[in-house]
């Protein structure tokens, strides 16, 4: 069977259609553009702190006020044992607006800017930026235990892809906005410029290169100058003289201890992605209604805060949870039972939050969990390991580096924003042995991070070879050649190539009741073969070892798959079944591929 013009042409109709042609700015230009939303980024940051903070003044203590240190322990709520009620009503807000104006602003938020990076072509609507800051506003002031970086990375995120849609901007532009605005986000939230910079090129950026790095750095030094300006200079704990032992000093307990904490940490991060994916598949399950489901996991949340109020005076899981990594670094909490219950609590309360539906990030509670554990393991081993040095306060350090770097996969990111924090260059040989154990422990229990494994479900990867060229964003859809031929074996050459093709300039795509079992690559030089054995057959000329993928396959896995397989060609179809010759839509060959490397680079 020959596939006739009209064929053809239907079957192109139903690909994707063409992408409108897109603007690029010099750098230059570019930077100036970082700029501004940095400036606008950290405001945002300012206001988004600020918002918090009445939400949680007006929900725990009974008053209207924008002020909140949420470094200091508070004691109990105003209200007593109705403080149960606080996380309930205030994730049922959250459903609604999440459910009414924006599905993204569900969740921790990084993985959706990685999604609209690698997926979505950097398009991220404006609206998610109001509606991430108003619903992690009310989550974590009314009690969800979440933090506030993953939503000022998303809301950052939204104004630099906002921004570069209203302007017109074409893909890897909009892209390297979006993570400048990223990356000034945490930039502004820590007061860590640095820590922003390798996020944004760590866990978000494809390429590294001066077109993407100079806007982030523009963008990240614009946020942390506001914020330093309407917040402070400080960085967000304060960190007291913490001794660490330097290098030449030290001893085996030492180089035992911070080994045995990072491999502790390694194990915890994986804890705690497979808690939080248990959590987020297991809430759809327990009722289709998402305000069950919320009523039920803030119901927890809440019985937790009562609990720990009536035992402890404090209700410590709750929000952001800085106080509690303050008191630890301020030597005001070294029992090693309480801090391993927080651990178990924390933990807990996180997974439990964001899988019922709340709004908020995991970087805070990340740095909780590692101070926790990091505090209960030195108070732990202090008998065991009496001249390793290490204190609750310098472990607590080394766990937050840890937990952070094995659980998000951005180490570096994990121990330039811990030396941020602390500004002593003794804890860097510490914390990167913890860093590297964890990750290196996480990454043998599970491959994915935090951040990936819920695209992972979505069947969305993250290509981890990432930081080469902008072009591997492309999927499969945006460079295939749509004309193809379609022959039924058994075929002679004549039959299958139409008279007007001089050239070869088609793949031919060959099938058997609808199976696809071959593909001979366009330009092959079958043309000429058809003009002396007319009478051959098609599917003789057929490469058996087929490449395929979905129109939706990130350009870095068709190669892959070409490079394994040594061929020439890939077939592209629609859907997640087993192909069939129906489902194809487009050949990737070599030729198109070059295309996409050549159109990526700029003068």
């Amino acid at each position: 069977m020959v596939l006739t013009p009209d064929n053809i042409k239907a079957i192109a109709a139903d690909s994707r259609k063409s992408l409108p042609e897109e603007r690029r700015v010099s750098l230059l230009v570019l930077c100036g553009l970082a700029l501004v939303i940095g400036v606008m980024t950290g405001l945002g940051a300012v206001a988004f702190r600020a918002l918090i903070g009445f939400v949680h003044n007006v929900s725990y203590n009974g008053r209207i006020s924008f002020v909140y240190d949420a470094n200091i322990s508070e004691g109990p709520s105003h209200f007593g044992d109705f403080i149960l009620f606080s996380p309930i009503v205030g994730g049922l807000i959250v459903v609604f607006l999440v459910r009414r104006f924006a599905p993204e602003a569900k969740g921790h938020g990084v993985p959706e800017v990685m999604d609209a990076i690698f997926y979505k072509r950097g398009n991220i609507r404006g609206t998610v930026a109001l509606i991430k800051a108003l619903a992690s506003a009310i989550s974590i002031g009314s009690g969800a235990a979440v933090g506030r970086e993953g939503p000022i990375i998303q809301i950052g995120s939204a104004l630099g892809s906002a921004f570069s849609q209203f302007i017109g901007l074409s893909t890897r532009q909009k892209i390297t906005l979006l993570s400048a605005g990223a990356g000034a986000g945490i930039a502004a939230t820590f007061n860590t410029p640095l820590g922003g910079v390798l996020f944004a090129l760590e866990i978000l950026l494809p390429e590294v290169s001066n077109r993407t790095f100079l806007p982030v750095v523009v963008a990240t030094g614009a946020a942390t100058t506001i914020g330093r300006i309407l917040i402070g200079p400080d960085p967000a704990f304060a960190v007291p003289d913490i001794q660490f032992p330097l290098v030449a000093s030290f001893n085996p307990q030492e180089a035992i201890a911070f080994v045995l904490l990072g491999l502790l940490c390694g194990v915890a991060a994986w804890l705690f992605i497979r808690l939080l994916v248990f959590m987020e598949d297991g809430f759809p399950k327990l009722s289709a209604n998402e305000y069950v489901q919320n009523i039920v996991g803030m119901a927890v949340i809440g019985l937790m805060m009562v609990g720990l109020s009536r035992a402890f005076g404090h209700s410590y899981i709750d929000g952001v949870g800085y106080s509690v990594i303050q008191d630890i670094l301020d030597h005001k909490m070294a029992a090693a039972g309480l801090l391993a219950l927080l651990f178990a609590l924390k933990l807990v309360a996180t997974t439990v939050s964001l899988g019922c539906g709340a709004s908020g990030g995991i970087f805070s509670p990340s740095l909780y969990l590692g101070a926790t554990l990091g505090a209960a393991f030195a108070a732990a081993t202090s008998s065991i390991l009496p001249h390793s040095g290490l204190t609750p306060s310098s472990a607590a350090i080394v766990g937050m580096a840890a937990m952070v770097g094995a659980g998000t996969g951005g180490v570096m990111t994990a121990i330039v924003m811990v030396f941020e924090m602390t500004r002593d260059y003794a804890v860097i040989v510490p914390v990167i042995v913890a860093v590297a154990l964890a990750a290196g422990v996480r990454r043998a229990l599970i491959n994915e991070t935090i951040y990936t494994i819920k695209l992972r479900h979505r069947g969305h990867r993250i290509p981890k070879e990432r930081h080469i060229n902008l072009y591997l964003v492309r999927q499969a859809q945006d460079i295939m050649e749509q004309r193809f031929i379609v022959a039924r074996a058994g075929t002679t050459l004549k039959q299958a190539l139409p008279a007007e093709d001089t050239n070869d300039a088609r793949a031919i795509v060959v099938e058997r009741d609808g199976r696809i079992v071959g593909l001979i690559p366009p330009r092959s030089g079958l043309w000429m073969e058809s003009q002396i054995n007319s009478d051959l057959f098609v599917e003789r000329f057929a490469e058996r070892r087929i490449v395929i993928c979905r129109d939706q396959d990130l350009l870095s896995l068709v190669l892959a798959r070409l490079k394994r397989h040594r061929a020439g060609a890939a077939i592209v179809f629609q859907g997640s079944s087993r192909p069939r010759v129906n489902d194809i839509v487009g050949i990737v060959t070599k030729r198109a591929i070059a295309d996409a490397v050549i159109d990526s680079f700029e003068n």
